[in-house]
């Protein structure tokens, strides 16, 4: 059987993992082009292994990024992420993968898409195509290449790597057109949900990253502390949390009904718990220590609980516990500074921060900064049976 081959980088960025590609590269039919990119990942998969493709079967892992030049004079290149899902044939276009953000910069130069200096640090301008938004991506270089290896540690990350910076201008609310909303969406920084089965929910329903819905950990029956083990495989307690989820996405307009938010608008928005600052045991088995958080944080993506934090769930957090009256502020230990929140995942430890300003009884945040790592995994071209972009 006849394959195609296509040029493709396997890249790690922050925390997930995802095929990158020169958009050029792909077919121009966005159908086309949708069916030929779940076959690279090896979706839908009824098993749920992707065991035919370069998917892991975790949310994390079922990625893709199209990267190409920007036209646009203030950004250097544009960027379009993919979430593929898993078990059945879909992708989901409707958000941004903060993670992924970091490997946008670095696959950029290595790509020749972004001409770099000598030595020192490269900024990269991106244009995060799902949102519309722009985002600052800071990369070390040396002779011209990314610096990879280093010594800054990312919990959730066996390995160290360099660190690269990354700055999200202005992530509140829709895109600069205004499609995509305001940055509290219902006008209130919270909101009680009415969810048939679960009951009446306390929420701050927040647009920034990404669509987040951050509710009480101990509102839905949680410690805070919970890990994969504890909630994957109850499926009960899942379709109680997506339900939750469902109801965000429609207070927040994303979708007009919860069925249809539980069938097309799986990526975003994400659902978020918090509780006060809690000692746990991290998954490697290191001690999380409630003396050195602000706040702890669980987030579900594509329906099950993220083994540490998505990109954008940190940026979120950052905004919305720089903001008094959100779920998050109010949960935030007694004296922590709302610009800089340190919170705990089930990987570990997370610092972010965010810069906000309250202008005639509106909040805006003109920046939210964290840091990751990223890393090019493997480089060359994906074979793709030719039939893949050809059914119908």
């Amino acid at each position: 059987m006849t394959q195609l081959r296509i040029p493709a980088v396997y890249m790690r960025g922050g925390t997930s993992k995802g095929v990158f590609f020169v958009k050029d590269d792909l077919p121009a039919d966005p159908a086309v082009r949708d069916r030929l990119l779940m076959r690279v990942i090896g979706s839908p998969d009824a098993y749920g292994k992707q065991i035919d493709g370069m998917g892991a079967a975790t949310s994390s892992t079922s990625k893709v990024v199209l990267i190409s030049k920007s036209t646009r004079p203030d950004c250097d290149v544009d960027y379009l992420f993919g979430q593929v899902a898993i078990d059945r044939p879909f992708i989901d276009w409707s958000g941004n993968c903060g993670n992924l953000t970091s490997a946008v910069g670095p696959f950029a130069i290595s790509a020749g898409l972004v001409a770099a200096p000598a030595d020192g640090a490269a900024l990269v301008r991106i244009w995060q195509a799902n949102i519309g938004k722009k985002i600052n991506a800071i990369v070390p270089v040396k002779a011209g290449e990314v610096v990879e290896e280093g010594d800054f540690e990312l919990d959730g990350v066996t390995f160290p790597s360099a660190e690269i910076r990354i700055e999200f201008i202005e992530p509140g609310g829709g895109d600069e057109d205004g499609e995509g909303g305001a940055m509290f969406p219902t006008g209130r920084l919270l909101d009680v949900l009415e969810v048939p089965g679960v009951g009446s929910i306390e929420a701050t329903l927040i647009n920034a990253g990404n669509p987040h819905v951050f509710v009480n950990a101990s509102a839905l029956g949680l410690k805070g502390t919970e890990m994969q083990g504890d909630m994957n495989g109850d499926k009960a307690l899942l379709a109680r949390l997506e339900a939750v989820r469902a109801q965000g996405a429609v207070a927040m307009g994303i979708a007009a009904t919860v069925e249809e938010a539980s069938r097309t608008k799986l990526h975003v928005p994400k659902l978020c718990f918090v509780s006060p600052a809690q000692s746990y045991t991290a998954s490697d088995g290191k001690p999380v220590r409630a003396g050195d958080l602000d706040i702890t944080a669980r987030i579900l993506s594509m329906g099950v609980l993220h083994h540490a934090m998505t990109g954008t769930g940190a940026v979120a957090i950052a905004v919305a516990a720089a903001i008094p009256g959100t779920v998050v502020h109010r949960t935030l230990k007694a004296g922590a500074d709302p610009s800089r929140t340190v919170f705990g995942h089930p990987s570990g430890v997370l610092a972010v921060g965010a810069d906000v300003e309250e202008r005639e009884g509106q909040w805006l945040v003109t920046k939210a900064v964290m840091s990751r790592s990223a890393r090019r995994i493997m480089e060359g071209w994906v074979r793709v049976p030719d039939t893949a972009a050809a059914r119908g």
